[in-house]
């Protein structure tokens, strides 16, 4: 997503002054928001850690008279065209149903599918486990589907180890995004266990895991660069003075072994690790 913005910003001449990871800490973020909207800056782009708890920080922006944007959530009662300019995201639904369909077929009938959810009230993988959890109970109805959830990515893989001792009839895992999936698979390996897993974000390790035929049987990919690309020119659209739409949706891909390789490609604009191509 950075990388997208930077590029798109970039070749029109608008400078990014600062990147801030918050590292998934709301008093972080509110913290630098806070500091940021006393700065001498036209806009701020911003992906809120939360919804209620970080409400006050982002609308401190619009109230500087800086031109805030969005990434995957608008924090509860902020509003379009007031508070912010557009959010631009993925589509979470869809990629959480999409991560249902892929691992359905793992799934034998009357067994359990665990959701590994964040604890935290955070609207895209809200998103994801409500699309995960529907499509199940639509097209599954003989899979139980199963909840935990993690406030810290360190945990994940406790979690997920006390949470199948708890269900033994749990066969399949969903995880809301890549790092968590990550944690649980080292908990999972270390305790030599093998459990089939669908996950949301094509990051290397997963990625790599899923070419090589292990845990990882399908990811549904976000597109962060072209996000980051289209965050930017709404920025520099609503800079121009021009009208944007308040929401913007990109479509995810269903990645699964066999496009892999050219679905990294498409997704990261860069060449394939070695590691991914040797799997794949």
């Amino acid at each position: 997503q950075t990388a997208g913005i930077v590029a798109t910003l970039g070749a029109c001449s608008a400078l990014v002054t600062e990147v801030v990871d918050c590292g998934f800490d709301k008093d972080v973020q509110i913290d630098a928001l806070t500091r940021l909207a006393d700065q001498p800056l036209d806009a701020i782009i911003s992906i809120p850690i939360g919804n209620t708890a970080v409400a006050e920080a982002h609308r401190s922006v619009a109230r500087a008279g800086k031109a805030l944007l969005l990434m995957d959530n608008a924090p509860t009662g902020l509003l379009p065209g007031a508070d912010y300019v557009s959010v631009v995201s993925a589509d979470n639904f869809g990629l959480g149903r999409t991560c249902a369909e892929l691992l359905s077929p793992y799934l034998e009938p009357g067994v359990g599918a665990g959701i590994l959810g964040f604890g935290v009230d955070f609207f895209a993988t809200n998103q994801r486990e409500i699309a995960f959890r529907q499509w199940m109970e639509r097209e599954r109805t003989d899979v139980n589907v199963r909840r935990t959830r993690f406030d810290d990515i360190a945990r994940a893989g406790d979690a997920v180890i006390d949470f199948l001792d708890t269900h033994p009839d749990v066969a399949g895992l969903f995880a809301v995004w890549d790092e968590p999936a990550i944690a649980a698979m080292a908990a999972l390996k270390a305790a030599k266990r093998a459990v089939p897993m669908t996950v949301v974000d094509l990051g290397n390790e997963v990625a790599i895991e899923l070419a090589q035929g292990g845990m990882i049987k399908g990811i549904g990919s976000q597109q962060p660069y072209a996000q980051g690309q289209a965050i930017a020119r709404a920025c520099l659209l609503s800079l121009l003075g021009e009208s944007v739409a308040s929401w913007v949706v990109l479509p995810g891909m269903a990645v699964r072994p066999d496009n892999v390789v050219e679905s990294y490609q498409v997704v990261w604009h860069s060449v394939v690790p070695k590691a991914l191509l040797a799997g794949g």
